[in-house]
């Protein structure tokens, strides 16, 4: 908030075309320690759609389609966005923990050249996954080296990217290995859920497959015409790393109530939090009176397992009073 302040002092251009913008992509190259394509979005859903509708793009022909999990929020949490605005169709395939593999990859690969199925050109993956797990760097280079293999490009959805990186290592090398190095087309990077007011960014990590980015990221509403006070939110998110700071801050905390909760009788807290998602089954009983006074929403209402988020902002006290809640009703 004080550094959309700051950027409220006097007048600047439009569009992008201001001194906090400049900043801002100039800060993307050097986290990525490269020259890339960064286009400064809204929210989460809109940077998906405008990463994955450049891509296509880049591609040639009009029959394109994308290959996600039936766990990613692509194809889960955005009201079928990415069909209705790019008119595209996502082969979602089944998953157990939310991972897509090469094997996966390469078999739905086979309905290219079918005329009677949708012909599969972009993989989507989301780190940390709807499942709170993890893709290793291995992992993200096997997936990329195939698809690339395959003529297809690859997304990754980093809406939680801070809570990824800093589980994986902490560090700018890490989120390096994983994204650019491994060989990633395009990354919707998330401030949103780490700390922003509501800032995104997609960065085209392979500046081939950005060729146009700016009308599609138009056509679909996410060209900002204030774009320092995007800019300024993400400036600050990543001056002196701070958005793998709140990721481990936001990580650490889920770990502590995993901690706190499963030895709790009546309590199954699952494995523990790889970064801050938890998902325990509760009795029953507890849920709703839980929720009315700490919200958080069901998960699998017929296992009474719910899903447990820790913010950047969530503190020991908090946990702490969260389980003390939590103990008076069982």
């Amino acid at each position: 908030m004080a550094a959309i302040n700051a950027a409220n002092e006097g007048h600047a251009l439009a569009y992008g075309e201001d001194a906090h913008t400049k900043a801002c992509e100039q800060a993307f190259n050097e986290l990525f320690d490269a020259e890339v394509i960064t286009r400064l979005m809204f929210n989460g859903t809109g940077a998906n759609v405008a990463a994955l509708g450049t891509l296509m793009a880049s591609i040639p022909g009009p029959n394109h389609a994308i290959v996600c999990t039936d766990w990613s929020h692509i194809n889960n949490d955005e009201t079928a966005a990415p069909e209705r605005v790019l008119s595209t169709k996502l082969m979602d395939v089944p998953t157990t923990d939310g991972k897509l593999t090469p094997d996966q990859i390469k078999e739905v690969a086979d309905w290219r050249g079918q005329v009677h199925h949708p012909q599969p050109a972009l993989v989507s993956i989301t780190q940390p996954t709807e499942l709170g797990t993890l893709y290793s760097i291995d992992q993200v280079v096997a997936i990329c080296h195939t698809a690339h293999e395959l003529d297809m490009l690859v997304h990754m959805d980093g809406a939680r990217i801070g809570n990824a990186t800093a589980s994986l290592g902490g560090s700018r090398e890490t989120l390096r290995a994983f994204t650019i190095d491994a060989g990633l087309d395009a990354i919707s990077f998330g401030g949103t859920k780490n700390g922003c007011i509501g800032a995104e960014a997609v960065v085209f990590l392979n500046p081939e497959a950005a060729v146009g980015s700016q009308f599609v990221q138009k056509q679909v509403t996410q060209l900002p015409s204030k774009q320092r006070y995007i800019a300024a939110q993400l400036n600050a998110l990543l001056a002196e790393d701070l958005w793998i700071a709140l990721g481990q801050q936001s990580n650490a905390m889920a770990q502590q109530l995993h901690t706190a909760v499963k030895d709790l009788p009546g309590i199954e807290a699952g494995q523990p939090p790889a970064v801050n998602s938890i998902y325990p089954m509760l009795p029953p009983e507890v849920i709703v009176p839980l929720q009315e006074w700490s919200f958080f929403w069901d998960w699998d209402p017929s296992k009474h397992q719910v899903r447990w988020m820790s913010a950047w902002d969530t503190s020991g006290d908090d946990v702490a009073a969260f389980v003390a809640g939590l103990r008076s009703l069982l």
